[in-house]
């Protein structure tokens, strides 16, 4: 089956994060295409002409994929409102074909923003690619990541084992035990969810944001609390010098109403630059 994506389009740049800061074997690149597992089964993506190919067929299968290749983005608004600005423009055009991706799954997205507070993204997914071998199924080249309810009959314990904080461990039992309602939360507007994740052990304002800027595809997120798109608006809004949280969040009005947009295309910038 053919999942047609609005060209300009250029798979590999867009999922150029899982081949460049590793995989924790949930979604895996390997041979030209992503390897995911989804509804029990292992499911191939890659690039064919007007959009990519999913293999085996599913309504599942190509509902999933939409969101992970970041289908419900609407780019060409964004693209005609940043390309006269003076920064921002010149990195667009730089990209062509670059669409952001997303986390398709609600407690997935949660779990890799725990994993990654602190520490790099490729040693992120080196320690989450533990957890999942240890708490999820193994298939040809991806493994199902762990579900909610094998995580929530878990100690924390049992997850320090395999290389987690003490912290970071209860955290993760923690949401996988908490009452959190995905499907509630994903109808709520964005201040009601930043203070509903926040509520629980471990979920702070990054995660929060990164939460609404990656599984939700809020067109407002800014996550001002990462260091990454700190470094990427310093480096191009700021001659380079340093900013604060708060210089970085208070700067996120100019790019209204396109915040999540204009934080991805920045931060992919800067790499590319890098």
């Amino acid at each position: 089956m053919v999942l047609q994506i609005p060209p300009p389009y250029d798979f590999e740049l867009s999922i150029a994060r899982y081949r460049v800061f590793g995989s924790d074997g949930a979604t895996v690149w390997h041979e030209g295409g992503l390897h995911r597992v989804v509804d029990g089964t292992e499911v191939r993506i890659e690039a064919t002409p007007g959009g990519v190919r999913i293999e085996p067929a599913g309504t599942g299968a190509q509902a999933e994929a939409g969101r992970l290749l970041g289908l419900p983005f609407d780019l060409d608004p964004f693209l005609a409102w940043a390309d006269p600005d003076p920064v921002l423009g010149p990195v667009t055009r730089s990209l062509p074909g670059f669409r952001p991706t997303l986390n398709p799954q609600p407690f997935e997205a949660l779990v890799v923003a725990i994993t990654t507070q602190q520490i790099s993204l490729r040693a992120a997914a080196a320690i989450r690619g533990r957890f999942v071998h240890r708490f999820g199924a193994r298939h040809e080249v991806a493994w199902s990541f762990p579900t909610r309810e094998r995580i929530a009959h878990n100690r924390p314990s049992d997850i320090t084992a395999i290389g987690f904080s003490t912290r970071k461990a209860e955290y993760v039992v923690g949401l996988a035990r908490s009452d959190l309602d995905f499907d509630v939360l994903q109808a709520r507007p964005d201040d009601e969810v930043v203070a509903t994740l926040t509520s629980l052990p471990g979920l702070g304002r990054w995660t929060a944001d990164w939460y609404l800027a990656r599984h939700l595809a809020r067109p407002h997120a800014w996550p001002a609390g990462d260091l990454g798109l700190r470094k990427a608006v310093a480096a191009f809004y700021a001659d380079g010098r340093s900013l604060s949280i708060e210089e970085v969040r208070s700067m996120g009005d100019r790019f209204a109403p396109f915040q999540n947009l204009s934080a991805q295309f920045l931060l992919m910038g800067a790499r590319m630059v890098g």
